[in-house]
């Protein structure tokens, strides 16, 4: 199943289980949230070609950090941030080198009230990419930064309060354009599922 199509079919997933009941206040106004954890970013299984040769890129785990402010009841902007991916890239099966690359996602999330310890979310958002670290052998090799589309669901679990752990899932579009010596040779679609988990404190 490609990365969307399980993205899209887990947000549809998550909203039917939501009670048909109107949404009471799970989050206030003005809360500010901050959650860390650790994210699996597994590209999807297809990565493209590059010089017509097919390339597969390997899943990365690294901590990752959310802050969120809450602009409305419910309604939060939340900023992910990780410390930096690193990928094996594979071309036709043998290893040509690894990158590395910063994700941070821009994502609004709506928070639903189920009456209960556990409190499902929705969100979507936008992810910009930065490549900075490219080893090959391959003289003159540049891979682009890229921005793109992000989906986001997940559930959070209160402890307490002021404190939950967290479950979730985004779908991050990243396919960056592939240059040698300026010349475009391909585009590597890495386009993850990033799967999460993450202990969230509300101030």
């Amino acid at each position: 199943m490609k990365p969307v199509t399980t993205a899209l079919s887990a947000l549809a997933l998550a909203a039917f289980a939501l009670p048909l009941a109107a949404p009471v206040q799970a989050q206030p106004q003005g809360a500010i949230t901050f959650g860390l954890g650790l994210g699996d970013v597994a590209p999807k299984s297809d990565n493209g070609t590059l010089l017509g040769a097919p390339v597969t890129v390997d899943n990365n785990i690294q901590p990752t950090f959310t802050l969120e402010y809450f602009v409305r009841n419910n309604l939060g902007i939340e900023l992910l941030a990780a410390t930096p991916f690193k990928h094996n890239v594979n071309l036709a099966g043998t290893k040509i080198g690894t990158v590395k690359h910063l994700p941070p996602t821009l994502t609004l999330n709506y928070y639903f009230d189920t009456g209960s310890k556990f409190t499902p979310f929705l969100g979507a958002g936008v992810n910009y990419t930065f490549i900075y670290s490219e080893k090959t052998p391959v003289a003159g090799l540049n891979i682009k930064n890229t921005m793109g589309i992000a989906l986001h669901a997940g559930v959070d679990y209160a402890i307490d309060d002021r404190n939950a752990i967290r479950a979730d899932l985004r779908y991050i579009r990243i396919k960056p354009d592939v240059e040698v010596n300026g010349t475009k040779i391909g585009s590597l679609d890495l386009s993850p599922m990033v799967y999460g988990i993450s202990w969230v404190h509300r101030f």
